[in-house]
C-alpha cells in the first residue's frame, strides 16, 4: 500500500472528497492548499467510456493551451536540407540530420519533443526502440512529422501538447503549473474539454464522460462537475 506523508494527509483535512466540485472552485482550493517548495503542476484526469484495444475506440491527438503549460520545452529537429537553418532560427535547441540519429542512437536524449521531415522517417525508424518508450517517437498524429518545421516548433513551444487515452481509459493531461492565475488555469482546462468532445472517437458507444478530477503535483485529487464544464462558453 503505497505510503503518504503526513504533510499530505494534513492537505486531506482541507477538502472534502465526496463533494463534486464547481471547476474554478476546485482550481481555487488546490492553488490555496499547495504546501511545498516548488511550483507544482495541475492536472487533469478524465476518464472516458472507450475502450481502447479497439481501434475505432483510440483517442490521440494535440491541443494548443491557450495560456500555455509553464514549462519550458526543449525541442530537437532531425531534418535536411535547408530546414536546418530554418529549424535553427525557429528555435530549435537541437537540430541536425543522419549526425543527430547516430547521437540519439548512442544515448543522446537531452530534449523534451522530437520534431522530424518526413523524408527522415525511414532513417529514424531504427530509434524506436529508444525513443517509443520515453514518448518521443515522431508521430504524424502527434504533430511532430511534418513539412512545416518552423510552425510546428513555434506551436510546441507556446502550449501545443500531445495526449492520449490509456489503457484504462483514462486521459491524463498537465493543464499549467498553480502560479498561473486562476482564470488562465480555467482557460487551459475548456481547451482540454473542447478537445476530447471534438475528437471523439466513431467507435465510442453510450455515455463518453465518466468522470473528470483535478489535482496537482503532490496534493490531493478532486472530483469536478463536468456539465459546469462543458456548458460554460468562453468568450
Amino acid at each position: 500500500m503505497r505510503k503518504r506523508s503526513r504533510r499530505f494527509f494534513q492537505v486531506l483535512q482541507l477538502v472534502d472528497r465526496y463533494k463534486l466540485y464547481s471547476p474554478l472552485e476546485g482550481i481555487e482550493i488546490l492553488k490555496n492548499i499547495s504546501s511545498v517548495n516548488f511550483v507544482e503542476t495541475l492536472e487533469v484526469h478524465i476518464m472516458l467510456g472507450l475502450d481502447p484495444k479497439y481501434a475505432d475506440q483510440q483517442l490521440r491527438t494535440t491541443v494548443i493551451l491557450p495560456k500555455g503549460t509553464g514549462k519550458t520545452i526543449r525541442i530537437a529537429v532531425i531534418t535536411k536540407g535547408e530546414n536546418i537553418s530554418l529549424a535553427s532560427s525557429a528555435g530549435a535547441d537541437v537540430v541536425g540530420s543522419e549526425d543527430l540519429i547516430n547521437e540519439i542512437f548512442e544515448g543522446r536524449l537531452d530534449f523534451d519533443k522530437l520534431i522530424a521531415t518526413p523524408d527522415m522517417m525511414l532513417l529514424i525508424a531504427k530509434l524506436g526502440r529508444i525513443l517509443g518508450p520515453r514518448g518521443l517517437m515522431p508521430s504524424p498524429k502527434a504533430g511532430t512529422v511534418t513539412t512545416n518545421v518552423k510552425s510546428a516548433i513555434s506551436e510546441f513551444k507556446s502550449g501545443k501538447l500531445e495526449y492520449k487515452v490509456d489503457k484504462t481509459g483514462i486521459v491524463h493531461v498537465p493543464i499549467g503549473k498553480l502560479n498561473f492565475a486562476i482564470d488562465d488555469l480555467y482557460v487551459n482546462l475548456k481547451a482540454i474539454q473542447e478537445s476530447v468532445d471534438k475528437n471523439r472517437p466513431v467507435g465510442a458507444k453510450g455515455k463518453y464522460w465518466k468522470s473528470l478530477y483535478l489535482s496537482s503535483t503532490m496534493g490531493p485529487s478532486l472530483s469536478i462537475n463536468i456539465n459546469m464544464l462543458k456548458d460554460t462558453k468562453l468568450i
